[in-house]
């Protein structure tokens, strides 16, 4: 009964509690003979769901409902107890009680429109032919020390979270919470992300009580398969299920995803310990040394997806025990980003040859841009407009052009930055903040673009690469002789 039902962006007794409320407020209105019958029924309804939600944890947007159903509720109720005591029933006068009725209905109204401007997100089911699975991994580099403390013996260590194609789970399988392994630590994660933009946690409250897609732990897909690897790092102050609608897609058509959070660059990193790192990264206002700070954090996170990939080559060799040993295709790997993490991926991808393609989600290239990539390169950037960083496309093409491979860059119509993550599906569809795409389609033109260039640069699956990309936006392509 707390599963959010698509469309409505409320759950079975939420809108219960909705309804029983819209009939106490309406009750007044009624031909004499409907009303007891009407004003019972309604808080035979609205009782119960209140108690039970009240249970289970009652979201923001449900606080105007019952306010309104609780300021109509004893003009409801008086002709009734009235009738009971044997005294005459009283009603005021139309023109008295349509102010009243009028405010209690605004805010009864105010309810599901604050519901659906801030939902509980529901995720897209995975198109492909898999069930998909998902688990948490903590890993630390004892070659690298952490740069953000100042003890000497702190190691770099990063927690990863793999997507990856599973076996169908039984009917009514537990699917994975969102934003973390407990709805303790999505709630965790969810403050640190609020606080990050300066908003009060509460905004979002439906957030950490979503469940996406996948199922913890759930066994790998049966057959001796080899599953291409795709390794991802979120935007500044991001987390590693920022993009999980994307992940569980790709995993859903045979790729494993590994998406990483950074601590001290993450809004909130919770490790095996219960301990929790916060975010320390910040911009100081002054383009010079925020551009310089960028670099610096963008050299880090492009670190880290080198060390992970090191790992998982280790994993897939049985060296670090997991299910997925051996089912890591990881000679056919790519590496991607949002934002400052699109940013780390073009890094890392310079630096290891062992990254097989590239992809930037609309992320501005901080840090030197040579030596040249030598990896096939898709680039997704939102719809430029004049409040557009000026050196943004510039700097991005400068990157692409002078590629040894084939490169694209593809700016998707009604595409803001935010797009490019899970955001449509929580955020108030306001475009100037994730687009106007839409809930459902933000996220299928993200996973539809992307997978068609992992098909045809980790799978060499044969057709017209640009043409399908084209259909989705302007698309620029950039080959290694346009460069010369």
């Amino acid at each position: 009964m707390t599963e959010i039902i698509a469309g409505l962006y409320m759950s079975p007794l939420e809108f219960l509690a909705l309804l029983g409320a819209v009939a106490l407020v309406a009750a007044r209105w009624l031909p004499p003979a409907a009303r007891p019958r009407v004003t019972i029924a309604a808080g035979a309804v609205l009782v119960p769901a209140t108690i039970v939600l009240s249970v289970t944890g009652i979201r923001w947007q449900m606080l105007p409902v019952l306010a309104g159903a609780a300021v109509a509720a004893p003009f409801a109720l008086s002709p009734l107890l009235r009738r009971r005591t044997g005294r005459p029933a009283w009603r005021a006068r139309w023109w008295l009680a349509l102010p009243g009725s009028v405010a209690c209905a605004g805010l009864v109204a105010t309810g599901p429109v604050a519901a659906w401007a801030f939902p509980v997100p529901v995720f897209p089911e995975p198109s492909g032919r898999f069930a998909v699975g998902t688990r948490v991994v903590q890993w630390t580099d004892p070659r690298r020390p952490e740069s953000f403390t100042a003890d000497p013996r702190d190691r770099r260590t990063v927690v990863v979270q793999l997507w990856y194609p599973a076996q169908k789970s039984p009917a009514g399988a537990r699917r994975a919470q969102y934003l973390g392994r407990t709805e303790h630590e999505a709630r965790i994660v969810s403050d640190a992300l609020t606080r990050g933009v300066g908003l009060p946690g509460f905004v979002i409250d439906g957030v950490p009580r979503a469940r996406t897609r996948s199922v913890f732990d759930a066994p790998v897909a049966g057959g001796d398969e080899r599953f291409p690897v795709v390794l991802f790092s979120p935007g500044s102050g991001g987390v590693r299920t920022q993009n999980t609608a994307w992940a569980e897609e790709l995993a859903g058509h045979g790729y494993v995803v590994a998406a990483l959070d950074h601590p001290y660059d993450s809004a909130a990193v919770v490790l095996a310990d219960g301990r929790t790192i916060h975010a320390e990264t910040a911009s100081t206002g002054d383009r010079a040394k925020d551009g310089k700070l960028a670099a610096g954090w963008t050299a880090v996170r492009a670190a880290d997806l080198r060390f992970v990939l090191t790992q998982l080559h280790r994993l897939d060799r049985g060296e670090i025990t997991g299910p997925l040993a051996g089912r890591l295709d990881t000679d056919r790997v790519a590496v991607t980003g949002h934002s400052i993490g699109g940013a780390a991926a073009l890094q890392a991808a310079r630096q290891d040859r062992r990254f097989d393609a590239v992809i930037d989600l609309d992320g501005y290239p901080h840090g030197p841009t040579s030596p040249s990539l030598h990896q096939p390169t898709l680039a997704l950037t939102q719809a430029i407009t004049p409040g557009t960083d000026p050196r943004y496309i510039p700097r991005l093409t400068e990157a692409l052009k002078f590629s040894t491979a084939t490169s694209h860059r593809l700016t998707i119509p009604g595409a803001a930055h935010l797009t490019f993550m899970d955001g449509p599906l929580y955020l108030p569809p306001v475009p100037s903040i994730v687009g106007s795409l839409g809930r459902t389609e933000s996220p299928r033109v993200v996973a539809a673009t992307t997978l068609a260039f992992l098909d045809a640069t980790l799978r060499q699956k044969p057709g017209d690469l640009a043409g399908v990309l084209s259909a989705y936006g302007d698309l620029s392509v950039h080959r290694p002789d346009d460069s010369r």
